[in-house]
């Protein structure tokens, strides 16, 4: 007999309308229980997916899916969404080379009515569905599903202020408040919150006014004023009031009795409401509830033993590298302090946490201000650190330029997930920054090849009185060991790795060891050239005038990138040998194993060396 014989009656939303009512709680637990064992066989997020069971079953319940539009915030928490929308036997592909994406994707599924994967876009885009479905005089619903984390975004204000003076769409923001996102939440609208959920006067107000609204409608209307009036006391509902919603909640997100009839009465009303829900992150799995940062984002584990403690890995990551290097300058230096938007554990700053936690600032999912936080800071003499991913800057790009480079101020950008970062896909992938970096006054950008590089290359931005980059990739390095001692590299300096002939391979930052592979075979030369700006420009001119052909390597688009530097610095140049400029193809690269993703992109030993000979064969 199969263990879900509820989910395998459901191969869309349709077939979970027509099911009796009693059914969806043994539905609830068909799809907990997949969830478990799916994600602990390809991996991918989890706690955040088995908090969103019991909504989602109710959203695709109470609303004509896919005529009215869903729209997830931040995506990763949508596997229960895409089980029930026909993709239950694609899960066992998640995230991998040619399988289903772990966001949405329009180009996956009907049910998928907006791609996400960065945080506080939803509101946004379900304001624009529900406009549009105004002007065209349809009465389909836009509903904005979003996490408390994502709601500290400025982007999820901008959207709130304007959607609240349209008393005429069909918007329904629901928040997900499960007191998480990533890492702890932070910042005064989590205090709101907190505040309002533990208010012994609010939560005996609610209980009396249960009673009361079911009297009559005069009592109810008087209950209700008298209950906006303690909201307005001791909760957020007069927050989102103010901005122009109908607030409603906070409800229990688990409860299907609860959220199946409140969102079908939410139908009925015209404007922009706001459902407050409370959810668990990790509700049903005793060791995510527990632990829900440990099981936020997981590798392949057993799920009836749960994730096991890991033996220490051989090589350190670059994430661990830069975190042990801010630590040791932090000692050294009291001006330093870290900033991170809500990424604490991924970027490497847990232990700086502990041990400088009045040097720390966790600003939220707030990329924007994180970086004209750290220009405010610089301007009073404070040396900041921002750790970020490299796709989540492009958030702060207006900022970097603007409240930064503009001022010349030194701010230190410590760049994670530099180039493909497998399986979370094209929306994470970073593939951008070498490009969007080089093209900005006073900016100085690294590529360390190894561990050592890069702790070198970190304390050389530091000292650099300007703003500064170093960009590294996600994962462990080539396993050198980084050296206790610190030293400045000299400023646009390169370094030959291996002298050869005829071919020079020019190297920035994470496909060294490729280039020195691709090197060994064809007897070429092979710079690690460091930095992209200011770049090597008498190295790239003595390479030029001993070589036929430049080849340069990046894992960033090779449309402005490094190896377009190279190619302006050689068009000036007396002797132009020819040039090969290989990097990220001008396409978004989708998920899966990240050897596999750098061989597609023709970024590995072979695909160089198929490159280079494609080029000899069309010169004869």
């Amino acid at each position: 007999m199969s263990p879900y014989p509820h989910l395998e009656r459901i191969s869309c939303p349709a077939d979970l309308r027509a099911l009796d009512r009693r059914e969806l709680g043994d539905v609830a637990d068909e799809l907990r229980a997949f969830l478990i064992e799916s994600v602990s066989k390809t991996g991918g997020h989890l706690s955040s997916n088995l908090g969103t069971v019991e909504l989602t079953i109710a959203l695709h319940r109470a609303f004509n899916t896919p005529y009215d539009r869903i729209v997830w915030d931040v995506g990763h928490q949508t596997y229960g969404h895409k089980i029930l929308t026909g993709r239950r036997e694609a899960m066992a592909s998640l995230r991998h080379w040619g399988g289903i994406s772990g966001f949405p994707r329009r180009c996956e599924s009907e049910y998928d009515t907006f791609g996400t994967a960065h945080s506080s876009t939803s509101i946004s885009a379900a304001l624009g569905m529900a406009v549009a479905a105004r002007d065209r005089g349809e009465p389909r619903h836009a509903i904005a599903v979003i996490g408390d984390g994502a709601m500290s975004a400025g982007e999820a204000f901008e959207a709130l202020n304007n959607a609240g003076d349209m008393d005429d769409i069909n918007l329904l923001v629901i928040l997900n408040d499960n007191e998480m996102s990533i890492s702890p939440p932070v910042g005064a609208l989590h205090k709101i919150l907190t505040r309002m959920l533990s208010g012994s006067t609010y939560n005996t107000a609610r209980r009396v006014g249960e009673k009361v609204l079911g009297i009559a409608p005069p009592v109810k209307e008087l209950a209700r004023k008298v209950e906006e009036h303690v909201k307005g006391m001791i909760g957020p509902g007069t927050l989102f009031e103010e901005f122009g919603f109908n607030y409603f909640g906070p409800i229990d997100g688990h409860d299907l009795d609860a959220l199946i009839p409140t969102l079908h009465n939410l139908k009925k009303l015209k404007g922009p409401q706001f459902l407050h829900v409370i959810t668990r992150k990790g509700q049903g799995y005793k060791l995510a509830e527990a632990d829900p940062i440990l099981y936020h984002g997981v590798s392949k584990f057993d799920h009836t033993a749960g994730i096991q403690s890991a033996s220490a890995p051989s090589k350190p990551t670059y994430t661990q590298v830069f975190g042990d290097w801010l630590c040791d300058v932090a000692r050294a230096d009291p001006r330093v302090v870290a900033i991170t938007p809500a990424m604490r554990e991924g970027s490497g700053l847990v232990r700086f946490a502990k041990e400088f936690p009045d040097r720390y600032h966790d600003v939220g999912i707030a990329e924007q201000h994180a970086v004209t936080f750290a220009a405010g800071l610089a301007c009073e003499g404070v040396r900041p650190v921002v750790a970020i991913y490299s796709t989540f800057l492009q958030r702060g790009y207006d900022q970097l330029i603007h409240d930064v480079a503009l001022q010349n101020l030194p701010v230190v950008f410590a760049i994670d997930r530099g180039g493909l970062v497998g399986a979370d896909g094209a929306t994470h992938h970073g593939a951008y920054d070498l490009s969007y970096l080089a093209c900005i006054p006073n900016m100085v950008v690294m590529t360390p090849s190894d561990e050592n590089e890069c702790r070198q290359m970190l304390y050389t931005a530091l000292c650099h009185d300007g703003p500064a980059a170093v960009r590294y990739p996600r994962g462990s390095g080539r396993g050198v060991t980084p050296a206790k001692t610190m030293s400045a590299l000299a400023l646009g300096k390169g370094e030959i790795r291996r002298q050869g002939n005829g071919i020079a391979l020019l190297a920035f930052g994470s496909l060294l060891d490729t280039a020195l592979g691709v090197g060994e075979e064809l007897g070429a030369t092979v710079a690690n050239m460091r930095f992209v700006k200011p770049i090597d420009e008498a190295l790239i001119a003595e390479l030029a005038a001993s070589h036929e052909l430049l080849v340069t390597l990046e894992e960033n688009a090779v449309i402005g990138g490094a190896g377009a530097e190279v190619s302006r610095v050689v068009e000036g140049l007396a002797e132009r040998p020819r040039m090969l400029r290989l990097g990220l193809p001008d396409r978004f690269i989708d998920h899966g194993d990240q050897a596999q993703l750098l061989a597609s992109a023709g970024l590995d030993k072979a695909g160089v060396i198929a490159a280079i000979e494609r080029l000899r064969s069309n010169a004869r």
